[in-house]
C-alpha cells in the first residue's frame, strides 16, 4: 500500500453530531469530499437540510437524523438509523456542544448542567451507542477544546469542565476499547476557529488573545477537519487515547 493510501477515508460511514452549523458543517462536508458517506445529527433538523445540500456535489450519500445528544435514546436512534441505511458505522465525530460565558458566582445550576449534559454526557452516550456496533479499525473522535487544557480569559467554568471531562473520557474509552474492540478513541482540542461560539465573543476578545497564537491567526475550519480525517484514517492507526491541540500554538505559550 502506498503511503498516501493510508490517509484515505473512501467509502467509510461517518456520524457527525452538531452537523447543522459551524465546525459541524465543515466536518460533514470535508469527510464527504474525502469520499465518505455521512450521517448528519443535530437538534435543528431543518438546518441539516443545508448541510445535506452542501454534500450533494461530492456525490456521496448523507442521512439526516434529529438528535439531542443529551438523550441516550436519541443517540441510539442515530446509530440505529445509520445501521439501517448503511449497515455499519466506521467513524464518529463527537462535535455537538454548547458554551456559556457566565461568571461562576452567577451561573445557575440549570446553565451549568446543560453544558455538562450536552458536551460531556452527550459525547459519552454517542460514543457508547457507536461502540456497540463498530468493527475493529473504527475511530471515535471527540471534540474537546483548548479550554479543557488551559484558560483564555473568559468565565467559562462549565465549558472548561465539560471539555476537560471529554479529555479524561477519551483516555478511558481508548483503554477500554482499543485493545478489546479495535476502536481507536482520540480527541481534538481546537483553538480559535470561526463558529457560532466565537461569533458571541466581544469584538476585542480575539485581538487580546492574538499574542498567544504563535501562528499569528485564527484557524481555518478546513485545517481542523483535515486533522479529524487523519485520525479517522489508517494513517493514524497507532494513535489512540490522545488529545491533539489544533490551536496555532496557543497552549504552549
Amino acid at each position: 500500500m502506498a503511503i498516501t493510501d493510508l490517509f484515505s477515508v473512501e467509502d467509510k460511514v461517518v456520524i457527525v453530531t452538531g452537523a447543522s452549523s459551524g465546525l459541524g458543517v465543515s466536518f460533514a462536508t470535508g469527510f464527504a469530499e474525502a469520499g465518505a458517506d455521512v450521517v448528519l445529527a443535530a437538534r435543528r433538523i431543518d438546518r441539516l437540510a443545508e448541510t445535506a445540500k452542501a454534500i450533494e456535489p461530492t456525490g456521496r450519500t448523507s442521512l439526516s437524523v434529529a438528535c439531542d445528544v443529551a438523550d441516550p435514546d436519541a443517540c441510539q436512534h442515530v446509530v440505529d438509523e445509520a445501521m439501517a441505511k448503511f449497515g455499519r458505522v466506521d467513524v464518529l465525530v463527537n462535535n455537538a456542544g454548547v458554551g456559556t460565558a457566565v461568571p461562576a458566582t452567577r451561573e445557575t445550576p440549570e446553565q451549568f448542567r446543560q453544558v455538562i449534559d450536552i458536551n460531556l454526557n452527550g459525547s459519552y452516550w454517542m460514543a457508547q451507542a457507536c461502540a456497540r456496533v463498530m468493527k475493529p479499525g473504527s475511530s471515535i473522535i471527540n471534540i474537546s477544546s483548548i479550554l479543557g487544557i488551559t484558560t483564555a480569559g473568559l468565565p467559562q467554568a462549565a465549558y472548561a469542565a465539560s471539555k476537560a471531562g471529554v479529555i479524561g473520557m477519551t483516555r478511558d474509552l481508548a483503554q477500554q476499547w482499543t485493545g478489546r474492540r479495535g476502536i481507536r478513541v482520540n480527541s481534538l482540542a481546537p483553538g480559535f476557529f470561526k463558529s457560532e461560539m466565537t461569533d458571541q465573543y466581544p469584538p476585542e476578545y480575539l485581538e487580546q488573545q492574538g499574542p498567544r497564537m504563535l501562528a499569528g491567526r485564527t484557524g481555518d475550519p478546513a485545517e481542523l477537519t483535515a486533522s479529524a480525517i487523519w485520525l479517522a484514517s489508517a494513517a493514524a492507526g497507532y494513535v489512540t487515547g490522545q488529545t491533539i491541540a489544533v490551536d496555532g500554538g496557543l497552549t504552549v505559550t
